[in-house]
């Protein structure tokens, strides 16, 4: 039974997304809404923002399988609960436009009532730091879903990295769930590859990051790995979405407005296009996962080495792109 739930998993998980994902790109469908470009958008043409929808019935198809299997538990039920959760208010957000507060508010609850049933061990700053993470990580991830293939491949890269950290830990449950996500992922990434027919949109963004940060607290909960194991699996997401919202702040910007800065949006304006941006990043992204996979099993204490040399690796990678912006002709 569970050698069947660890094949079939992922593979519903796939399949699912892929079927809803197809149905949203249709002008047909109620679940049709356009992006319409503006003057800090990438794209020049309209384009469906509900791919999101996919992905997380894709998930939540290999999740219910998954428990159906009695190979989950409390943490990642509650995981899935709070994306699914997550999902609605950002697919309301995607169709009737909601105010930033609403939206802060419904991360805040749910990161809240994750890290409650979770039981996260620690003193009560480090639980409040996790609390502001998980809200980070949701709130990051939809900042870096602006590039066509860029969010889902962070995830297809992503969560297998944690599904087979998870697998060799002995982790079963997390392990299929991650699979699940990473699969649901690939299964949305077929739409949105260069040039996409459609975005992932909030609800898809914020629940993928906030499963990011909730699976991550999971692992560390379960020892399938520490800490640092996440925040080097996800540093490109994290690195350029904090970086850029540090930057914006000291500049005495308005950091909650949208805007074209992030590093990956300054790479796609210099030349280097949807196509190429994700051939950067995705190379960041496989070698930033495939070192904290190698890290995890065969040598721990080198894991905070490897983040700190990956941090160092992809700051020389921004640096590159400062400097070829400031280079930039302006007229």
């Amino acid at each position: 039974m569970r050698e069947l739930m660890a094949l079939l998993a992922p593979v519903l998980a796939f399949a699912v997304a892929w079927g809803v994902t197809r149905v949203c790109c249709r002008p047909g469908s109620w679940l049709y809404f356009l992006d319409q470009p503006n003057a800090r958008s990438l794209h020049v043409t309209p384009t469906p923002r509900t791919g999101g929808v996919g992905v997380m019935a894709g998930l939540l198809a290999g999740g219910v399988l998954v428990g159906v299997g009695g190979l989950g538990g409390l943490p990642l039920g509650a995981a899935l609960a709070g994306a699914g959760g997550l999902a609605l208010v950002g697919l309301a957000d995607d169709r009737f436009g909601l105010s930033a507060r609403l939206r802060l508010l419904a991360q805040v609850l749910v990161a809240g009532a994750y890290l409650a049933l979770l039981g996260t061990s620690g003193a009560w700053l480090e639980v409040l730091a996790f609390g502001v993470g998980l809200v980070w990580m949701g709130n990051l991830y939809n900042f870096m879903d602006g590039s066509d293939g860029l969010a889902g491949g962070m995830a297809l890269f992503g969560f297998s990295a944690f599904a087979v950290a998870a697998a060799l830990a002995g982790e079963e449950g997390l392990a299929l769930v991650s699979a699940g996500v990473a699969a649901a992922a690939a299964g949305f990434l077929v739409f949105n590859f260069h040039p996409a027919r459609i975005f992932m949109g909030d609800a898809g963004s914020v629940p993928l990051g906030f499963l990011a940060g909730a699976l991550g607290l999971a692992g560390r909960e379960s020892g399938a790995w520490p800490l640092w194991f996440p925040l080097l699996v996800f540093a490109p997401f994290i690195l350029d979405a904090t970086v850029t919202l540090l930057r914006r702040a000291l500049r005495g910007e308005r950091v909650w407005e949208a805007h074209r800065t992030h590093y990956y949006q300054r790479l796609v304006r210099l030349g280097a296009g949807h196509r190429g941006t994700l051939a950067l990043y995705g190379a960041l992204m496989v070698g930033c996962a495939s070192t904290a996979v190698a890290c995890a099993v065969g040598l721990p204490a080198a894991g905070p080495w490897a983040l700190g040399a990956w941090c160092a690796i992809i700051a020389l990678v921004f640096a590159a792109i400062d400097y070829h912006w400031g280079r930039r002709p302006t007229s």
